[in-house]
């Protein structure tokens, strides 16, 4: 059985798979218009979401998916048939966005970006830093990705909660609420962590009035989708010091525009989308390990519910 992939770093994922197992039989490319003789032959695709859509949108359906990213949102696309089965990447990200949350809390911690400016002013100013241990982190979403950053962060004594779509318990949090109470917990939060994916119960929850609740030393990173956030409002909340600071790896539009607000906001960091990059050799052997349940009628790891969205 031969299957596609589509991928622009074609040639990486290529390796990788074969690598793993060299009996596979692998087509397609980088561009979508060029494989998609190959893919109506296909039953099983590879790929990542914006290139599978645009397949899709010519009428062609697979029987199963297995995506490279995490978020599927170009899948979801009105008109784009959901008629197969989709699976999204799933446990390869905890660590990698774990080492991005992490080192983020300790570089406010210990105040590294402002020791890096009064360097290069030359100034000689103390800056007493702080510690994570007592400090109550809010991770809101916690799926299999929240829950690894909760592991990783464990060990530094801070005081976890979690935010899901409804309460209940979860291993290392102190507690889990549902999204209903997303404000008055943000409120008690000395880092509020946002790694929800895009749907339509989790737009536009970041709002002025949400920013007001936070403790004014607060830190807000936001490695899910930027649709959670209203930009203007954050933009307001980091001028008029609602919160000292704001950490951003994703935005309504990427790349980000030059002339957006955000390059300018006092106390915002950008990092463009890179906290949790998809690697080809984890993203290999995640599709390899569904690939044997998808031939034993097993059930796949990360399988989408198109009805909620992830």
């Amino acid at each position: 059985m031969r299957f596609l992939l589509l991928e622009d770093s074609y040639q990486d994922y290529f390796t990788a798979l074969h690598g793993l197992d060299a009996s596979l039989e692998i087509v397609g490319g980088n561009d979508p218009e060029k494989v998609a003789g190959v893919a109506a032959e296909c039953q099983i695709w590879l790929g990542q979401p914006d290139l599978v859509a645009k397949l899709l949108d010519q009428g062609l359906k697979p029987s199963w998916v297995q995506s490279t990213w995490a978020g599927i949102r170009p899948l979801l696309a009105s008109g784009l048939t959901q008629d197969y089965v989709l699976t999204r990447a799933v446990g390869v990200f905890g660590q990698l966005m774990s080492e991005y949350v992490l080192g983020y809390l300790l570089a406010h911690e210990r105040c590294l970006l402002e020791r890096a400016r009064k360097q290069a002013d030359r100034l000689w100013e103390a800056c007493t830093p702080g510690s994570l241990a007592g400090r109550r982190v809010l991770i809101v979403g916690a799926g299999d990705i929240g829950q690894d950053v909760a592991r990783f962060l464990a060990p530094f004594g801070v005081e976890l909660y979690g935010i899901a779509r409804s309460p209940r318990a979860l291993p290392g949090f102190l507690d889990v609420h549902g999204l209903e109470d997303l404000s008055r917990e943000a409120s008690k939060a000395n880092y509020l962590i946002n790694l929800l994916p895009d749907t339509s119960h989790t737009r536009d929850l970041y709002t002025l009035d949400l920013f007001k609740q936070l403790k004014p030393s607060a830190l807000f990173v936001n490695a899910g989708r930027g649709t959670a956030v209203v930009d203007a409002d954050l933009v307001t909340a980091l001028e008029q010091k609602y919160l000292a600071g704001a950490v951003l790896d994703v935005f309504r539009e990427e790349p980000l525009p030059k002339t957006h607000a955000f390059w300018s906001a006092p106390g915002l960091i950008i990092t463009s989308h890179t906290a949790a990059v998809s690697s080809p050799p984890y993203i290999a052997r995640l599709f390899l390990e569904n690939l044997s349940r998808y031939r034993n009628g097993e059930a796949l790891k990360g399988q989408v519910d198109f009805k909620q969205g992830y």
